[in-house]
């Protein structure tokens, strides 16, 4: 007997829900004794990577709870993402901790005054993300949005009087003291150097503005299998499967803000132009 049928025994997994489990992309499911799932994840090859679980210890907590194992197939790799994205929100199973629905995002946005750039920390609420321009990161809170600004400030020896995170004094910031600034408090650096040392260290988290006019699909296609994931500003809004015995799946979910994973799994893609997208009619 193998290994991995003696787990299955010793776990009680429904053998038949496990030998079913196909190498293809998709989700799957962890199910126990309830209705709500266990855990869900994803991968493009559903039965190997459910297999991996099987053999981690840290895990055996979550397997000793598991009854049976079901999975949804999509046609490529980016639906099986968005896909599990969607059912961890919806679903918030016990043991998937990430991708849980942040309610409210905070970015930087570099306001540019007489005296030079400022930057202020912005939240969802007060801008619309995907469709405002120069926002850099995508933060949590408020707070987490300072902290980024205090670890950039070090790296690159920046005044935090001047991005607004220290009071400003006749004899300098408290880093010019410790120097770890360079002296644009006090006029000893010019400020358009150190504003210039400022956008360098934020512009590689600069957030893609929407590149579409409206809604889009991406599509993912297995053979004859073609899924027609619709997007708008970043955010997932349903899928089209030309296996479903349903016309079209795709308003199935409501219009939702700006979402933080849906960008993560599609900002990639899109802007470097890998998948195929075809604009939405109006």
């Amino acid at each position: 007997m193998s290994s991995i049928n003696v787990k299955l025994l010793e776990h009680k997994i429904d053998a038949d829900s496990l030998a079913a489990l196909p190498r293809t992309p998709g989700v799957y499911i962890f199910k126990g004794e309830g209705t709500l799932p266990l855990y869900i994840g994803k991968s493009v090859d559903i039965r190997t990577r459910v297999l991996s679980h099987l053999r981690t210890p840290d895990e055996a907590s979550m397997i000793a709870q598991t009854r049976r194992i079901d999975f949804i197939e999509t046609a490529g790799e980016i639906g099986a993402l968005l896909l599990e994205s969607r059912m961890i929100k919806e679903q918030t199973p016990l043991f998937n901790q990430r991708l849980r629905r942040i309610r409210t995002l905070c970015s930087i946005r570099l306001n540019q005054t007489n005296a030079g750039a400022l930057p202020e920390v912005v939240d969802s609420k007060q801008v619309n993300l995907g469709s405002t321009p120069e926002l850099y990161g995508l933060y949590s809170s408020s707070h987490a949005a300072k902290a980024k600004l205090k670890e950039l400030a070090q790296q690159h020896m920046l005044c935090l009087a001047l991005l607004g995170l220290e009071k400003t004094s006749t004899r300098g910031c408290f880093g010019l003291q410790i120097k770890t600034c360079l002296g644009a408090c006090v006029g000893r650096e010019d400020r358009r150097t150190h504003d210039q040392r400022l956008f360098s260290a934020l512009v590689d988290s600069q957030v893609e503005v929407w590149p579409f006019d409206g809604p889009i699909d991406l599509i993912e296609q297995a053979g004859e299998w073609v899924q027609r994931h619709r997007v708008n500003n970043w955010c997932y809004l349903g899928t089209q499967c030309s296996k479903s015995s349903h016309p079209s799946q795709i308003n199935a979910y409501k219009q939702h803000d700006f979402d933080l994973d849906s960008y993560k799994i599609l900002v990639k893609p899109i802007m470097l132009k890998t998948v195929k997208v075809e604009e939405v009619e109006p």
